[in-house]
């Protein structure tokens, strides 16, 4: 039997274990990916357990993804080391690759492939959505550390994921809720949000998740779905050619591109790699039947550079020093 390759849908889970029709889900061959929520967690044993049934039911390559940046957003909390937000790492820099470290090792020890992190918005004292998930006010200073911490998940074997490009950071209102619009033009969002971008791009940053926002001087579109964002900018300008993952479809910024296969189609077509389903199983199920199954060499082989690189236990893990000590570090840090 032929195995299939990941698919471009990323879908969610709603327990703890999974369902019959999970189970088929996970096998649809549109399916690349799972993205894990608090909801899916009550222990680092059970979470272990979930994601080897997921890896089994899958004939073939698939991904596995959780939200663990620190501070309001951390998906695992018992077990795992509490996180600080990104914004305390300007009082103590050196830590940053310490915690990126931490966060990735903690995550691959349990299976899990990669987190969305770091986050490269710039915090301009505006959104309360992003807020302290920004490393920092200044874009070099933020640029600086969140390549400290891609440092620390990369030596981990963790894939990184920018978000959210071209910055989320200017606009009060939560994509969550509603539609974001900011009206800066482009040189000014390109000297200020893009140089973490930018710079991460340089160093070799493996994926990208750009923002249901839109900015009207530069695209009617939010950008996930804007082709002059994705491939004129993105692809053209700044010679990125990682991974771009679609923000969630299910967020009230991506409504005005019409229902969720349009979405997706959508956002396929201005180019992303893969499109989020989440919080709603019906809908994904939609998509997955919706969306064309085509091979596509170019996007597999991007998706695959996502898959972590498995090195240690939880067991063996826990008995290492550098985890001892990276622990301790964060614990009084995040303490103080």
């Amino acid at each position: 039997m032929t195995k299939l390759p990941i698919g471009p849908v990323m879908i969610d889970l709603e327990g703890l274990t999974l369902t019959t029709l999970e189970q088929e889900k996970i096998n649809h061959p549109n399916t690349g990916a799972v993205i894990l929520f608090s909801r899916n967690y009550n222990a680092p044993e059970q979470i272990t357990q979930l994601i080897q049934q997921i890896r089994s039911t899958r004939n073939g390559d698939i991904l596995i993804a959780v939200d663990q940046e620190g501070g309001r957003v951390q998906r695992f909390q018992t077990g795992f080391s509490k996180l600080p937000a990104a914004a305390t790492y300007a009082q103590q820099p050196e830590l940053t690759e310490i915690a990126g470290w931490l966060m990735a090792a903690e995550l691959l020890a349990v299976g899990i492939d990669f987190s969305f992190a770091p986050v490269l918005d710039i915090d301009c004292g505006i959104s309360k959505i992003i807020g302290d998930r920004s490393f920092s006010t200044n874009q070099q200073l933020a640029a600086q550390l969140a390549s400290q911490f891609r440092a620390g998940m990369c030596s981990a074997g963790m894939a990184a994921t920018g978000k959210h490009f071209p910055g989320h950071g200017a606009v009060a209102v939560d994509s969550h809720l509603a539609l974001p619009v900011d009206n800066r033009d482009l040189q000014t969002i390109f000297e200020k949000d893009l140089l973490p971008f930018k710079q991460l791009i340089n160093e070799g940053l493996e994926a990208i998740m750009p923002a249901h926002v839109v900015y009207p001087q530069i695209d009617s579109l939010p950008a996930g779905f804007s082709t002059r964002w994705i491939k004129e900018i993105l692809r053209d300008q700044l010679n990125f050619d990682g991974t771009i993952f679609s923000d969630d479809l299910s967020m009230e910024g991506a409504v005005s591109m019409g229902n969720f296969n349009q979405r997706a189609e959508l956002a396929l077509q201005a180019g992303c790699d893969m499109v989020l389903v989440c919080n709603n199983p019906t809908v994904a199920e939609q998509v997955l039947t919706h969306i064309p199954i085509t091979q596509n060499s170019k996007r597999e082989q991007r998706l695959k550079a996502m898959k972590g690189k498995f090195q240690l236990s939880r067991a063996q893990l826990l008995q290492c020093s550098q985890w001892q000590q990276a622990s301790d570090q964060i614990k009084q840090f995040v303490h103080a």
